[in-house]
C-alpha cells in the first residue's frame, strides 16, 4: 500500500523550529521515495517555525495562538486520508512503520488507534509506557494486532480519522500533557478498540529532559496532576474522583505543583460538570483493572 495515500502525519508545534526541521527530515527519509503528507499545525510560534515547515515540504496551518493538544484536531480535520499518525516535534516513525499501522487498521475495522513501540533517545531505550502496554491485562473478544490498551502516547499513535473525529478528539479542557487518557476513554466508550502494536516503531528524542529550569519543570508537573484529576472528574465515578482530589489536596501541603494543579482544577469545575459523562460499565471495569496496576496502563 502507498503510505502517502493512506496516512497523513499531523504535528502540533510551537517555537521548536530546529527540532521540527530534524523531525521532518526523519519522516521524509523513513518513507522515501513517497513520504506521507505532513500537516504542521502551528500554535502561535514566533521563531520562524511555519516558514521552516513549509520549506521542508509540509502543509502548515497557522493558528496565531496556542491551543495545545487540541490543535491536532484541526490537523486531523484537514487530512483527507483514512488514517492519521501523530508526531510531536521531537518524534518520528521508523521506516515502514506507517504502512504497518495502516495495514492493521485496514484488517481490523473495529480498531481506532494503534499505539507504537516507542524507542527513546539515541540509545533507543524502550519507553516505560510501551513496556506497560505490552503487559496490558485487558482482554477483548476480537482479534487485535497486539494487547488491547486504554492509554497511549500521542508522540507515537496512529488513529482512524473517522473514530477520532467521532469522539471530538483531544479535549480543550486539558490543553496539553496527559491528554491521551481521556481520548482513550472516549474511543473505548464509543465502542472502538485500541491496541499496542510492537511492530509499529516510533522514535522519541524528548527535549524536555534538558529544556527549561526548575520552574518550568514544576509547571509541567502541575499540568499533569491537573489533567489527571480533570480526567477522573470528567469520566470516572464520583467516589474515585473524590479520592483523587483528596490525595492531591494532601500532597499540596508540601508540593507547590500539586497546589497549582488543585487551584487550576477548581477553576475548571463548571466546565467539567457540563461535560461530565460516566464511562460504560465495561470500559469502567477495564479502567479499574488498570488502576490497580502501578504505573501507566
Amino acid at each position: 500500500m502507498a503510505v502517502d495515500q493512506d496516512v497523513t502525519v499531523v504535528i502540533a508545534t510551537r517555537n521548536r523550529r530546529e527540532r521540527l526541521a530534524a523531525t521532518l527530515a526523519h519522516l521524509r527519509a523513513a518513507d522515501a521515495p513517497t513520504p506521507p503528507r505532513v500537516v504542521v499545525v502551528d500554535n502561535g510560534s514566533h521563531d520562524g517555525t511555519p516558514a521552516t515547515a513549509r520549506a521542508a515540504g509540509a502543509d502548515v496551518i497557522e493558528l496565531g495562538r496556542n491551543l495545545g493538544a487540541p490543535a491536532r484536531t484541526i490537523g486531523v480535520a484537514a487530512a483527507t486520508t483514512p488514517h492519521v499518525a501523530f508526531c510531536d516535534d521531537d518524534s518520528w516513525y521508523a521506516p515502514g512503520a506507517l504502512a504497518t499501522a495502516a495495514a492493521h487498521l485496514h484488517v481490523h475495522p473495529h480498531l481506532a488507534l494503534v499505539a507504537a513501540r516507542i524507542l527513546v533517545g539515541p540509545e533507543e531505550r524502550l519507553d516505560p509506557l510501551s513496556a506497560e502496554m505490552a503487559a496490558s491485562p485487558l482482554r477483548v473478544p476480537r482479534p487485535l494486532p497486539g494487547p488491547p490498551v486504554l492509554g497511549f502516547a500521542a508522540c507515537g499513535a496512529v488513529v482512524r480519522r473517522e473514530a477520532y473525529l467521532q469522539v471530538g478528539g483531544f479535549s480543550p479542557l486539558l490543553f496539553f500533557l496527559g491528554e491521551e487518557r481521556l481520548l482513550a476513554y472516549d474511543l473505548a466508550a464509543a465502542g472502538w478498540d485500541l491496541a499496542y502494536a510492537p511492530d509499529v516503531v516510533a522514535h522519541h528524542h524528548p527535549a524536555f529532559a534538558a529544556d527549561g529550569d526548575d520552574r518550568a519543570r514544576r509547571a509541567r508537573r502541575a499540568q499533569v496532576y491537573r489533567n489527571d484529576l480533570l480526567s477522573d472528574w470528567l469520566r470516572r465515578p464520583v467516589r474515585r474522583a473524590s479520592r483523587a482530589t483528596l490525595r492531591l489536596a494532601r500532597q499540596a501541603r508540601h508540593d507547590p505543583a500539586a497546589r497549582t494543579a488543585l487551584a487550576d482544577a477548581a477553576r475548571c469545575a463548571p466546565a467539567v460538570l457540563r461535560r461530565r459523562r460516566r464511562l460504560p460499565p465495561g470500559v469502567e471495569r477495564a479502567a479499574r483493572l488498570l488502576d490497580a496496576r502501578p504505573g501507566p496502563g
